[in-house]
């Protein structure tokens, strides 16, 4: 995706209900620099927008039907939604949502709420089998429709706190990559939203009224590791307002000569 093209059109136009707020137009801008760096969108992609119903992958459907409208190439977008049954969700919100936005869409209906209460023993935390299994079933998913892309409502924060997270408790150096091959090989999955700050897209979604549906599995569990660090990063950013910015710039600027994997230094051919 040319950003620089994308941009300059997209500034330009305006929604059907109102002018580009300049919110709308940073995020624009913002996802334009991530595909073009790392391919994220490209000519004749089918992309797969999976949509949970908060407001991240609900700003990401929004702002990529914008760049669909005016991107320099065709492209074509598909929302997907996985109905895990967890009691009391609003299984009618997002299809008529979806209709709404004239966006060509999937429900998908599996029963994962179910087999994750009865095998995550109470008081651990649900997210690793939830997110395993309903990875599963939206990679079958796409390879069925015939989606190129998987994308994923992922930001910047939770790049950052997935670094943090690795670091203090996998003894690891990876976070959430823009573009990421699946280990099976058979889907690419994209985040569109690398560079966009999770304040940018709460704002967005309020500013949008989009209907919010919360997570009542995972977003009702208070002690989870990665609440913890949220709320360190939280901390020290408020002590020091370039914290954030300088954890994620980190990602982007690794010295393997100065850090201590043996084999990767070996294969950059950097030992001297």
């Amino acid at each position: 995706m040319r950003t620089e093209s994308l941009v300059e059109k997209e500034g330009t136009q305006t929604t059907p209900a109102k002018k580009r707020t300049r919110l709308e137009h940073r995020l624009l801008q913002q996802i334009g620099k991530a595909s073009n760096e790392f391919q994220l969108i490209e000519p004749d992609d089918k992309v797969m927008v999976c949509v949970s119903g908060g407001k991240d992958s609900m700003a990401m459907l929004r702002l990529l039907q914008l760049i669909q409208r005016k991107a320099p190439f065709d492209f074509e977008l598909i929302a997907v939604n996985l109905d895990q049954k967890q009691p009391g969700f609003p299984a009618h919100v997002l299809p008529e949502w979806f209709a709404s936005q004239g966006v060509e869409y999937r429900i998908l209906e599996q029963d994962t709420y179910s087999i994750v209460i009865d095998k995550v023993p109470v008081g651990k935390t649900y997210c690793s089998l939830c997110s395993r299994l309903r990875r599963g079933i939206l990679y079958n998913a796409a390879e069925e429709l015939g989606c190129t892309k998987i994308a994923l409502g992922h930001h910047r924060d939770d790049i950052i706190e997935t670094l943090l997270l690795n670091l203090f408790f996998s003894g690891q150096t990876k976070t959430m990559p823009p573009r990421l091959h699946s280990q099976d090989g058979r889907n690419i999955v994209i985040r569109p939203l690398a560079f966009c700050t999770e304040a940018d897209l709460a704002e967005y979604a309020t500013e949008m009224s989009f209907p919010i549906i919360p997570c009542d599995l995972c977003g009702s569990q208070e002690n989870l590791q990665r609440k913890k660090i949220k709320r360190l990063i939280a901390q020290l950013a408020s002590e020091n307002d370039k914290i954030p910015g300088n954890i994620f710039a980190a990602t982007r600027k690794i010295v393997p000569s100065h850090m201590l994997d043996l084999e990767l230094i070996s294969e950059l051919g950097s030992t001297s």
